[in-house]
């Protein structure tokens, strides 16, 4: 079922970077006051506050030591990194995956690869460095169905390389996280059927980055895993956010924004209301640094870290962003190509275009993490291109390497361990 094994054992040199940021000690302290001072009803939660105890981020990976978080900072990075990846995925598959994946060994020596797919898929790969393959008899289709993927395909492509993240047999894990661009809804499914989710996680949730004016991202989740979501999953979509913040920028505080129709804890639906208070009663007890509702443009402000919503409206906002980003780069087109004169001034216009094209491009933010499950899972978007999976791939070695997972588990241990946040968890489950 899970596939014949072929290994490679050369290795090669490379060079490896990881971007991260955290905010400056100062202000952050700063917004430590502010938002105490808010949690105990000394000062009114404003937007002014918000923004005022929001520090810029520096481009570089530092870690500052939370009293809130006592074992994020004890946990060591991974020295090497065993990334699956399901190579049939997507709506390219290998003729994608593959070359994404030759770049990313390139640039990244202590990585190791756990190539899946059929035996015809892998037939480029296997005289690579630091690869295993493992040979899958089916793939997952992207029109498939839940029920396909999981009853039919038992031995797909994106089944054996999720399996690779589980002990069997008395053996160990073959990998630290699974990275496929295949159907969402299948890899959700089968994902959570064979990892199961931590104790306290009633769903998983997908997260992503989006950019925003600071030069840095806005994590946000969910985007799309779970349309109707109880004010109980949104507590849960914070506790594991503020995990992934700290995992990819080294912030072991990250602030976390509940997308809402306004500022005010008295706007919203009665849903967004009771997560309002469960957010506040985690903040209290030093869970998680929530600053208040924000709203859509927060996200592209970088108000908070992290921006926590139910699926519906996360999926929303993300099309809408992406949509809206590729409407702004073809009417700039249109502008500088409409007459002889402003064709001329796109040369000259030229560097800074280039650098908007970049930023704009949705490729540099591919890859989205599946938390709450028992195992680290990534996905790329199913139209990626090399580039754009590339990109997942090295967001997925990144969050690996930093613990994600362990930090997600014991941000989950120490967050519902607080005897107030249980009792005001369990009323609100009882009372919905």
């Amino acid at each position: 079922m899970f596939g014949r094994v072929q290994r490679s054992s050369r290795s090669c040199d490379g060079r490896w970077g990881l971007a991260g940021a955290v905010g400056s000690t100062t202000r952050m302290a700063n917004a430590q006051r502010t938002f105490c001072s808010q949690a105990r009803g000394d000062l009114p939660v404003s937007r002014f506050a918000l923004h005022a105890s929001h520090a810029p981020r520096p481009r570089f990976l530092w870690s500052v030591p939370s009293s809130n978080v006592s074992t994020a900072t004890s946990l060591k990075p991974l020295e090497r990194v065993r990334v699956a990846v399901d190579c049939m995925g997507g709506d390219h598959g290998p003729e994608v995956t593959l070359p994404a994946c030759r770049a990313f060994l390139d640039s990244h020596p202590q990585a190791d690869l756990v190539l899946v797919g059929t035996a015809d898929g892998l037939k480029s790969a296997q005289a690579w460095q630091r690869c295993t393959l493992v040979v899958a008899s089916d793939v997952v289709a992207m029109d498939d169905s839940i029920e396909v993927a999981l009853r039919r395909k038992r031995d797909s492509s994106m089944r054996v390389a999720i399996t690779q993240l589980k002990d069997r047999e008395g053996r160990p894990a073959s990998a630290d996280v699974c990275v496929s661009a295949g159907n969402t809804g299948a890899l959700m499914a089968v994902a959570r059927n064979v990892l199961k989710t931590f104790d306290g996680i009633d769903r998983p949730a997908i997260a992503a980055l989006l950019p925003n004016v600071r030069g840095g991202f806005t994590k946000v989740l969910d985007l799309g895993a779970n349309v109707d979501c109880s004010a109980e999953h949104l507590l849960q979509f914070a506790v594991m956010g503020s995990a992934l913040v700290s995992a990819l920028d080294g912030n072991e505080d990250p602030s976390v924004g509940l997308l809402n129709i306004g500022e005010e804890a008295i706007k919203g639906s009665e849903i967004i209301k009771r997560a309002g208070e469960l957010l506040r009663a985690a903040a209290a007890g030093g869970q998680i640094n929530f600053r208040g509702n924000v709203e859509g443009n927060d996200i592209f402000k970088g108000t908070t870290d992290l921006v926590v919503c139910d699926g519906f409206v996360g999926n929303v906002a993300l099309k809408t962003s992406e949509g809206l980003a590729g409407m702004l780069s073809q009417m700039i087109k249109q502008e500088f190509t409409r007459t002889p004169f402003s064709r001329l001034a796109a040369v000259v216009a030229w560097p800074v275009l280039r650098r908007f094209r970049d930023r704009m491009d949705h490729r540099r933010y591919s890859g989205g993490a599946l938390l709450g499950l028992r195992g680290l899972v990534f996905k790329a978007h199913g139209s990626s291109d090399a580039y754009a999976f590339e990109r997942a791939l090295a967001r997925a070695y990144d969050a690996a390497r930093n613990r994600l997972l362990d930090r997600v588990h014991d941000r989950i241990r120490d967050t519902f361990a607080v005897p107030a946040l249980a009792a005001e968890v369990a009323a609100s489950a009882h009372a919905a």
